[in-house]
């Protein structure tokens, strides 16, 4: 929209040369619009009257078509800027004027107002698409009054107007050709912002309490100011509760989210320790191959030793047999099986005691 707006500013600027630097043509987006004369729009130019039909051509090239919007536009919220947004593009080349009652007509007519009449006259020079306002606007438009502004045409719902004893306020527009109807916008109006919040006075009411407005500011009685205030402790009480039940909850939950991976992990380990045992003091288990092994081993490193008197383990010599001998000439001592060591042993000891006693007798 920005950009559009310039790009019609600047076109509309070389056309007209400093009778367009003089208006502004930026005005609306860098600074607030501009209060309108109490003596009306005055321009060299002469002034002729407009056609629709002529206008959405975008004509006449020496000036904009001066577009008029009027209203109370209190608590001004984004319907009435929509509506001034239908108004500003309604034509290609568009210089939008709005008109704002005073809270003396607006009282009269239609009842109190939020905003007093300087808070909406300041409201309306920050909205970016006005270029102009005219404070104290008419209830009704009269013909001296659009003449004095050079007004070409008035923007505004066509639902019927009723007001001021009259059926629509704005039929003689109509009838003239000057009228340039715009939507409404649903869900959004002044009435309904004041419907909310009366809907909802205690909410408000204890709210503004609550941020250091006096009862006395609020209008409210001593009764109601402590009745407020017990609500709002009972409130924060319930908000507490809530609050630690909630903590108390998570607090729990933890705990036996906690708990049960703590036994679920216990279960892995004692599967696990009772797997490992079993593999290592089981019958086929590692610990009965360990024994086995290490009593083969022992056998391997110490063998038995033979007992007395048996047979000699060690390996016998076996007499060579002289050739000129026969068996019948061996004496039974060659016949007898070779002695073991300890035998030798013992039969030599046996013939030094014989020895040493043939020698004493």
């Amino acid at each position: 929209m920005a950009g559009k707006r310039r790009g019609r500013g600047s076109n509309v600027q070389q056309q007209n040369g400093p009778q367009r630097q003089s208006r502004g043509p930026h005005r609306a987006l860098r600074e607030p619009a501009a209060f309108a004369k109490s003596t009306g729009y005055e321009s060299e130019i002469p002034h002729e009257k407009l056609t629709i039909a002529q206008a959405r051509r975008g004509t006449p090239a020496h000036r904009p078509v001066r577009v008029y919007a009027d209203g109370i536009f209190d608590l001004f919220h984004s319907g009435h800027a929509r509506a001034l947004m239908q108004a500003k593009t309604v034509f290609p080349n568009t210089f939008l004027i709005v008109g704002v009652c005073s809270d003396e007509l607006t009282l009269k007519f239609k009842g109190y107002t939020v905003m007093t009449e300087d808070e909406r006259y300041d409201a309306l020079t920050h909205c970016r698409y006005v270029d102009e306002v005219v404070r104290d606007a008419p209830w009704s438009l009269s013909t001296e009054f659009l003449k004095k502004h050079k007004i070409d045409f008035v923007a505004h719902d066509d639902i019927p107007y009723t007001s001021a004893g009259s059926d629509d306020v704005y039929k003689h527009i109509k009838e003239a050709g000057m009228f340039v109807a715009t939507q409404r916008t649903e869900g959004i109006s002044t009435s309904d912002l004041i419907t909310r919040i009366v809907r909802d006075y205690d909410i408000y009411v204890r709210r503004n309490l609550q941020r250091g407005y006096t009862a006395r500011e609020l209008n409210v009685g001593f009764i109601n100011e402590k009745k407020y205030l017990l609500q709002e402790q009972v409130d924060k009480m319930k908000e507490t509760v809530r609050t630690v039940e909630e903590k108390s909850k998570h607090f729990v939950y933890k705990v036996e989210e906690k708990s049960q991976d703590l036994i679920h992990k216990w279960e892995e380990k004692s599967r696990e320790f009772i797997c490992n045992f079993l593999k290592l003091f089981g019958p086929d288990g590692t610990w009965h191959a360990i024994q086995e092994r290490s009593g083969r081993m022992i056998q391997a490193l110490s063998p038995y030793s033979s007992p007395r008197g048996s047979p000699g383990s060690s390996p016998t010599r076996i007499r060579s047999v002289s050739p000129d001998s026969s068996p019948a000439s061996a004496s039974p001592s060659s016949l007898s099986p070779p002695s073991s060591p300890s035998s030798r042993k013992r039969a030599t000891r046996s013939s030094r005691k014989a020895a040493s006693t043939s020698n004493v007798q």
